[in-house]
């Protein structure tokens, strides 16, 4: 996916140019495929800012996929004909900031690794099906551990994205927080919004309806352990309303958690429907090493840390 353009007007920087003349990416994207060596001037790689002359020569290389690769292999809970259900990893982005992803699915192999492109890798046949965002019905924080759901053909994809919308699916996850005293209620409802200039979501009253519901399962000295329920699926939904009433996640920077080696939040268990199934189907997503280990140690600290 190779592209020569010969330069034939005012100088120009070559990050303006090329997204002026490559009307399918933004200039974000543009200058991560010039930082990224994809781009050479009269053979030379340079900077997005590099100042074009009339007559340079420009090679524009599109990443592409070389041999298929398993890297998808270890992460994989569940797969058929219809969906596959993979256990992201914390740390892991599910998809590219940049939306050219979405159009150019290639886009999604420049920087660092994401769910998409661990897929494209694993099972660019994908592509081909016509699903839209490699078929992500729904999505995890970075931080979040747990269960994803992927469809492989259109149809299971619009089939499952309208269960979300209508919250026709149970989501269960685990969470750590600050400890919860047994006469807390279970039940937060509370809208969540961002003012314009906002750089997180918090509960305002001119967000949009969201309920999430919670119950105990275990108390430590000072953390508790919990399993949470959100019956609707707003941005950091869960995060923003254990915030809210004063139980923020451990390790959440965002929302001022108490110190942990991660976040503390792990999509554990999902039940949902498929067109080729009379019954629902419920699937679930054992926490990781890294959040049991760190939760056995919460759970016998004496010391809860506050975050200023």
């Amino acid at each position: 996916m190779s592209k020569t353009i010969i330069y034939e007007e005012e100088p120009k920087r070559l990050d303006a140019f090329l997204t002026d003349s490559e009307h399918d990416f933004s200039r974000e994207f543009i200058k991560k495929l010039i930082k990224s060596g994809k781009v050479s001037v009269n053979g030379k790689i340079r900077k997005p800012s590099y100042l074009l002359a009339f007559g340079d020569k420009i090679i524009l290389d599109m990443p592409q996929l070389q041999a298929k690769t398993n890297i998808l292999e270890n992460i994989i809970l569940y797969e058929d004909e219809e969906i596959i259900a993979i256990n992201k990893p914390c740390q892991i982005k599910m998809h590219p900031n940049d939306s050219n992803w979405e159009e150019t699915p290639e886009a999604a192999l420049l920087g660092e690794e994401t769910l998409v492109s661990m897929i494209l890798k694993s099972k660019p046949e994908i592509i081909d099906s016509g699903v839209s965002r490699m078929g992500l019905v729904h999505r995890l924080d970075r931080d979040t551990s747990g269960l994803v759901i992927v469809a492989k053909k259109p149809e299971i994809q619009t089939f499952l994205s309208e269960q979300f919308k209508a919250r026709l699916v149970n989501k269960k996850y685990l969470g750590v927080t600050d400890l919860v005293s047994e006469d807390s209620k279970g039940r937060i409802e509370a809208p969540i919004g961002r003012m314009k200039g906002d750089k997180k979501n918090k509960v305002w009253k001119y967000g949009r309806y969201a309920l999430t519901e919670f119950k105990i399962i275990e108390n430590g000295k000072k953390y508790s352990l919990l399993e949470i329920f959100p019956k609707t699926g707003r941005t950091n939904q869960i995060r923003v309303h254990l915030s809210y009433i004063g139980y923020p996640i451990a390790g959440d920077k965002l929302y001022k958690g108490s110190p942990a080696s991660r976040l503390m939040l792990h999509s554990n268990e999902i039940t949902f429907k498929l067109s080729s199934k009379k019954k629902k189907q419920t699937l679930k997503c054992d926490p990781p090493k890294d959040f049991t280990d760190e939760w056995n140690r919460l759970k016998e600290s004496d010391i809860r840390l506050v975050v200023q």
